[in-house]
């Protein structure tokens, strides 16, 4: 009889190989059993990963279209507030102007005069508001500040006085010669605020409009992809007509209420600075309406996102999924393998000739 013989250290090389398998497999299903999916769904779902890359392509396109919702919602929010402070302005502006309408004392003269100014500044802090370093009042050009404060070097104020130079040496000779605006009739005051200055307050793509002098704003509004199929506007611009009807009230306030005219004259004055704020007030109320249906397709599409979402993460666990409950039996059954490995390697190493000389 012929007898061969085997080493212990290959049997505990091969028990070495079979911890080490069992160590990986273990590790493996502790993240399956983690995290409810399979570690490696490329090999367990074969010609099926397509289907499981393109729903996480999905779930990561409209969880891009969240975020991005936030930073639009963040936008029509803080132009919302602004808008409001700018409608503030013009109504408290308005109801001086009223107050004035029926008692032209001096007292309610100085009152209105400083309301004035104190709207303007208001109102032009306002429109100049900025939101992550870009202006909500520019359009598109995010990196201008939006509206040019009325001052007596701005250019706005240049172009007022040019035009009333140009409307008072353009009337006919009468007697005595006309020189200001305190010798205006009540024709002439209207003919003036009308077809004068009422143009240079009209959309900057207007003949005759100079309205560049108080706005750098672009009239093209900000847009953004809310969801997969709607893009809304997500601001407005300092070139809109309650904008330029607050300006337009203002500067008449500002420059003709102060002069000397008569009562009659001054009450075609205030009349149309009256009208001009009110069309302000009701302009700046439309501007928050449109954003505020604006804010509000936000919200529906966001409402929607989270139901997509909804879905295709439960798609994707159908498709990736583990039976968790299977993987934690396997699980156990595998650690007490892998003790039950241990165990026979410490005992093979024990294994020696000298131990039975």
């Amino acid at each position: 009889m012929k007898t061969s013989f085997v080493s212990n250290l290959a049997i505990q090389n091969a028990m070495r190989l079979t911890i080490q398998r069992g160590q990986l497999e273990m590790m493996k299903l502790n993240d399956e059993v983690a995290t409810g999916v399979h570690a490696d769904y490329g090999l367990a779902l074969g010609s099926s990963t397509s289907r499981s890359v393109n729903i996480t392509s999905q779930i990561d396109r409209l969880a891009t279209l969240k975020d991005t919702n936030s930073i639009v919602n963040q936008r029509l929010s803080g132009s919302q507030e602004a808008l409001k402070a700018m409608q503030e302005a013009a109504q408290k502006s308005l109801t001086s102007l009223l107050a004035f309408r029926d008692n032209n004392t001096g007292d309610l003269l100085k009152i209105a005069q400083d309301q004035t100014k104190a709207s303007i500044t208001a109102f032009t802090s306002a429109a100049n508001t900025s939101l992550n370093g870009e202006y909500l009042f520019s359009g598109i050009n995010t990196d201008v500040e939006p509206f040019v404060a009325y001052t007596p070097t701005s250019p706005a104020k240049a172009s007022y006085d040019a035009a009333l130079g140009t409307f008072i040496a353009a009337q006919p000779a009468q007697v005595p010669p006309l020189t200001s605006v305190a010798q205006f009739t009540e024709a002439q005051m209207t003919d003036f605020i009308e077809n004068t200055l009422a143009p240079m307050f009209e959309d900057p793509s207007a003949p005759g409009s100079s309205w560049t002098d108080w706005s750098n704003s672009s009239s093209q509004n900000m847009t953004s992809r809310i969801s997969a199929n709607e893009v809304i506007q997500s601001s407005t611009n300092a070139n809109t007509e309650g904008m330029r009807k607050f300006a337009l009230a203002s500067v008449i306030s500002a420059e003709l209420l102060s002069v000397s005219l008569s009562d009659s004259v001054r009450a075609v004055v205030t009349e149309r600075a009256v009208g001009y704020m009110g069309e302000a007030v009701t302009g700046l109320i439309g501007s928050q309406s449109s954003l505020g249906l604006s804010q509000e397709r936000v919200k529906k599409a966001n409402t929607s996102i989270e139901a997509q979402t909804k879905i295709m993460k439960a798609h994707q666990l159908d498709l990736e999924g583990i039976d968790a409950f299977a993987a934690s039996v396997q699980l156990k059954t595998l650690q007490t393998q892998l003790e039950t490995s241990y165990t026979l390697t410490s005992r093979l190493q024990q294994l020696s000739l000298i131990n039975f000389l």
